[in-house]
């Protein structure tokens, strides 16, 4: 072992989000590190992959944490609450995906490619030794703000308006199953499994879901709404936001329309959004989709004027695709990576 390797805990590994997190540190420069998966009772034992070595999924316990340099939380809300203060005390570095540590006490929502977009790497948004844990930003709130950010810094941002098309794969393999036993019964002319949207989703698009609904699209917007204010601090047009569910396993789609200040072309809008995490899709091609989305690193993104003659227009579309689960867990090995100049060393020896 070399003084550069970690040892790193995924908590909730066998969760959508936490296998998609295994896989992209295994080709992450944290690659090198000694990989431990933690889950609750019912999926220890499990056999997986963890950088591209076979492992066993180890059951979540008090002493889990010895040693450990970092810890991702990628499991449920619940099991990130009762177990982080462990993992802090254990001198470990967290990032959670669960969301569950918003407003705890100095935890910070953080998407480091915004940060490195808007430029401004202040002491006070920057994790410190008082930093107990970070969480990372919501993935459409990254797919905004990196977006906005980049128009922003080469023209005259006025507004941004976005619909969020969501997919089930956001909360887990309960909500994927259900839209998938939803379209099942309803080619065989059989009643709707309701537990999780409390509405029919499958061959439906639905802007709220029902009362005892488990999947919470309110929740989700106000915390994209939270998420894109705390990471343009100020920098960036106010959002306004529109959340549809859509009958769909994976992959965000966004449709956002911008309207700047002065008239712009359609190549200067693309060559503002062009750069690092963005592939930039010309009209020739086919539009960006869940599914030519699906595997790929970077946010696709496609352009077109709004209407009127000529090349010159103040109003744009934007039609973005990414792949949720990837963008999350690349986010996540970000913050994880800011995270390390905070402990140059690890402790596995």
């Amino acid at each position: 072992m070399t003084n550069n390797e970690y040892r790193i805990g995924i908590v909730g590994a066998s969760s959508l989000a936490g296998k998609e997190l295994s896989d992209e540190l295994g080709a992450s420069s944290l690659a090198v590190s000694d990989f431990v998966l933690l889950d609750v009772e019912d999926a220890a034992g499990q056999v997986t992959a963890a950088a591209d070595e076979v492992s066993f999924i180890q059951r979540l316990e008090s002493s889990s944490f010895d040693r450990m340099d970092f810890v991702f939380f990628a499991g449920g809300a619940a099991v990130t609450k009762e177990h982080w203060q462990a993992a802090r005390r254990a001198g470990a570095s967290i990032v959670d995906l669960t969301y569950a540590l918003e407003g705890e006490k100095d935890v910070l929502v953080r998407a480091p490619w915004v940060t490195d977009v808007l430029g401004e790497k202040t002491p006070h948004n920057l994790p410190d030794l008082k930093t107990p844990a970070v969480v990372a930003g919501h993935p459409v709130a990254i797919m905004l703000a990196l977006a906005a950010g980049r128009l922003q810094a080469k023209l005259a941002v006025k507004s941004i308006a976005a619909t969020v098309m969501e997919p089930a794969s956001e909360y887990g393999r309960a909500a994927m199953d259900e839209l998938h036993q939803q379209t099942v019964n309803l080619l065989s002319f059989q009643t709707l499994p309701r537990e999780q949207y409390d509405a029919q989703v499958s061959f439906n698009l639905l802007p709220e879901l029902g009362e005892a609904a488990k999947v919470k699209l309110d929740a989700t917007e106000q915390r994209i709404r939270r998420h894109y204010a705390g990471l343009s601090d100020g920098r960036l047009p106010t959002l306004a936001l529109q959340m549809v569910q859509a009958p769909v396993f994976h992959g965000y789609v966004l449709s956002l329309l911008v309207e700047f200040g002065a008239a712009a072309t359609l190549r200067e809008v693309e060559a503002a959004l062009a750069g690092d995490h963005v592939d930039l899709v010309s009209g020739e091609s086919d539009p960006p989709s869940n599914l030519s989305a699906a595997g790929q690193e970077d946010i696709m993104v496609r352009v077109r004027k709004d209407s009127g003659n000529g090349e010159l227009g103040t109003r744009f579309w934007l039609w973005l695709a990414a792949d949720n689960l990837k963008l999350a867990a690349l986010n996540a090995i970000a913050c994880a990576t800011e995270l390390r100049r905070l402990r140059p060393l690890g402790k596995v020896q």
